[in-house]
Formats: C-alpha cells, structure tokens, sequence
C-alpha cells in the first residue's frame, strides 16, 4: 500500500525551511530569479509591492529584502523608480543580460546534442585578458590553464563563435575527431554536480507527488514555490558544463531532475500565471516562447 501523500503546502513548507536552514539567505539571487523568470517575460518591470508578497511567502523579512534591493540597484542589476508613493524596479541591462545568458541553459529541454565536433580555444601565452567565466556559461571546459574545449561546434544560436568577444584573442581549433573522448569524464569533477541534482530529486519529490494530487491552496504558494524551484535549479545547472549525453556517466542523474524539475514547473505555471496577472502585472511578451519553456 502506498504511503499517503502530503498536502501541497506542506511539502513547500519543507523546502522553505529548508531554504533557511541552508545559512544566511541570498535575497538578492532569489529576487534575480524572480525577475529572469516570471517578471522579464512580462516586461520586465514589477511593483515593490509584488516582490513583497513572493518573498514574503518564502520567509523572507521586508527589511532583508529591501537590504537586498538596495545592493542590487547599487550595483547595476536594477533600476528603481518612483511612481508617487509607489516603487517599480525593472533588471538593469547587466542584470538582463546575465539572466538572458543562463536562459537557455535554465529551460533547455535536455542535454544538448552532439554530432562528434569539438571546438578548443587556446589562450596565447601570458595572456591576461581570457574571460573564463563567460567561456564556462556557453559550456567551454578549461582543461588546463589558457586552453578550453567544448564538445560541439557552436552554431549562431549556440554558444559563442570565433566572433565572439570571448575568443576575440584565442586561438580556435574546430575538429570532429578525437581518440579516447571518454576521457573527458576524468577532466570534469562532476561528482559535486552529480550530488547536488540528486538531493534536489529528493528535496523536490513529495512537492512533486503533492501536486499530482491537488495544486496549492493559494495562487502566491504556486509563485513562492516556482520562484524557490528555478532558484534551487538553476544553482545547479548553471555550475554544470551541459556535456551531451554521449559524454557522460550511465547513471548521471541531471536529466531524471529536469524531468522532475519540468513536471513540478509546469504544475505550477497556471495557478502562478494567474497571480501574477491579478497583481496587475503585463500580459506575456511572448506566450510561445514562455510555453517552450523545458521543451514544452
């Protein structure tokens, strides 16, 4: 006999606290997913007030947040503007650009393919100027000081190109051929990754479970817990390299947690949709390209 399933907002209440319990809370990295994900596709603007009411819900003090949004507008992730007494912050154009960077990776449908093609870029010697953090959000794996490589050639849409600012002073080699690439395994410490989507699994499998059965009690739950599940998602992938498939351990656990991620995302987007429109947010943008979201 199965065991019985846990009201919805009990699960969340567990990840909450959970979320607390980690240590100090980044109140601004979660206000920067709230805006990436559910503000920006809305036009990007979004009363004080609105992110009051989501923070809140996640345990978060008025206080801390407006700490929090202070440090942001400081430091050019957004913009605050007064409407009478009313306060409205839109993300900056660094802080649009950094989520719109990690977008694709956030919502990808699956590990990207691959047709055998690698691109390295080798940095020239003594050089200073490599922007490795930027080569690491398009996938790029440093395995050995100056030199990178990407296992598929990027396309436009894909990644940088030999065009691109990062690789602007590097040298780039584009081949389709190389012996023992399983080797690559032994280059990538992945085991940190590996554990860090499998206690998401398990921290996320009763919300899961819970919401197959009902939804949430309270529009704003369903926004608090989609808000805490793209934050909790994307400290993960975005530390992930996306290697395809071909290249990983048999028993990588990262695609049963998009599984689980998409499943619970998707039970979620309805009811949280439907607040944001009652908090008087801006119709969708782009209702197609919000509706593809993890391959949708």
């Amino acid at each position: 006999m199965d065991a019985p399933t846990e009201p919805p907002e009990t699960a969340l209440a567990g990840l909450i606290d959970r979320l607390h319990r980690r240590g100090r809370v980044r109140v601004w990295s979660l206000v920067i997913t709230l805006f990436g994900d559910a503000i920006v596709p809305r036009g990007g603007e979004a009363p004080l007030a609105v992110l009051q009411a989501v923070m809140a819900r996640l345990g978060i003090e008025a206080g801390a947040l407006r700490t929090a949004m202070s440090r942001l507008a400081s430091d050019g992730w957004v913009v605050r503007e007064r409407r009478g007494r009313n306060s409205f912050f839109s993300l900056d154009r660094h802080g649009q650009h950094a989520f719109d960077l990690a977008t694709r990776r956030i919502y990808a449908a699956g590990a990207p393919d691959w047709d055998g093609s690698w691109t390295v870029a080798i940095a020239a010697p003594g050089s200073n100027g490599v922007h490795e953090e930027t080569l690491k959000e398009h996938g790029f794996l440093k395995i050995a000081d100056g030199v990178y490589l990407l296992p598929r050639t990027p396309g436009p849409d894909d990644g940088p190109t030999s065009g691109a600012a990062p690789l602007n002073d590097m040298l780039i080699i584009h081949g389709s051929s190389a012996e023992h690439p399983e080797m690559l395994r032994s280059l990538w410490p992945s085991d940190e990754i590996a554990e860090a989507y499998r206690e998401l699994i398990v921290e996320y499998s009763a919300l899961a479970g819970s919401l197959a059965v009902s939804p949430l009690p309270a529009p704003v739950d369903a926004m608090a817990a989609r808000t805490l599940l793209i934050h909790d998602w994307r400290r993960i992938v975005l530390r992930d390299p996306g290697l395809p498939m071909a290249l990983l351990p048999k028993d990588w656990p990262g695609e049963e947690a998009r599984t689980l991620v998409r499943e619970v995302y998707r039970r979620l987007m309805e009811p949280s949709e439907n607040w944001l429109d009652h908090a008087g947010l801006p119709p969708l943008a782009n209702t197609d390209s919000f509706q593809r979201r993890f391959g949708r």
